[in-house]
């Protein structure tokens, strides 16, 4: 089966390895970037260790080939307004042309010595909750926008980076817990978030951005569930 190693090279490629920079000079200068170029070379390669096997050269080329069409679709149609849209629009052809591909060529993978289907599956739904869902979420909160409060006690000792980390160990440590078969521990991480996060923000006395929070931190727990269950499965 090509679907999980095609869906973990994809994850890997968009998001793990595909630094802000590149995005920003795709984004400037659309066709003309030569990160466009080195993306969907990376992509073609990220498809062909994947899958292993030189008999299937056509299906890494045919994901390099409309990889680059679909980015140079949106880099060029898109603009400040629906960016957002053209983002999921994005994402869900990627997934057509491997959901097209695992179609025709269904009937293979070949690491049974090193990984098995389960395995896969696993790497695959840990990789999709780190970078991926945390670039998913603020896609998907962006039409909100919090006030806030110039050089505030709440902004001037916040970390780097800090709630993107937080994000990415709560999913991680609430997808263990479904794992496991402990719940109790979900319940646990959003009760010690609703203490650490929340007070903070009720001193802040800013409402719209306690409410930013909550959305994203219910988005985020949601995602984590959905995977576990999904892994499960």
């Amino acid at each position: 089966m090509i679907f999980i190693p095609l869906i973990l090279a994809h994850l890997l490629g968009d998001f793990l390895l595909q630094p802000n920079s590149w995005v920003a000079d795709k984004e400037k200068k659309k066709g003309k970037s030569i990160y466009l170029y080195l993306h969907i070379l990376l992509h073609t390669v990220l498809a062909f260790v994947f899958l292993w096997n030189l008999e299937l050269w056509w299906i890494a080329v045919i994901i390099g080939v409309s990889h680059f069409f679909i980015d140079w679709a949106k880099l060029n149609f898109q603009n400040s307004k629906t960016k957002r849209t053209w983002f999921f629009v994005d994402q869900l052809l990627h997934i057509l042309v491997i959901v097209g591909l695992s179609m025709v060529y269904f009937p293979y993978f070949r690491w049974e010595d090193f990984f098995n289907s389960e395995t896969l599956k696993l790497i695959t739904a840990v990789v999709f909750l780190t970078v991926p869902s945390s670039i998913f979420i603020k896609i998907l909160i962006s039409i909100w926008t919090p006030v806030t409060v110039e050089h505030s006690k709440f902004q001037t000792e916040s970390l780097v980076n800090a709630g993107k980390y937080i994000g990415i160990l709560e999913r991680l440590l609430v997808f263990v817990f479904i794992l496991v078969d402990h719940w109790e521990g979900v319940g646990f991480m959003i009760a010690a978030k609703s203490v650490f996060r929340f007070s903070d923000l009720a001193e802040a006395k800013q409402r719209k951005l306690t409410e930013y929070v909550l959305i994203g931190t219910l988005l985020s727990f949601g995602i984590a569930v959905l995977t576990g269950i999904l892994v499960k499965i």
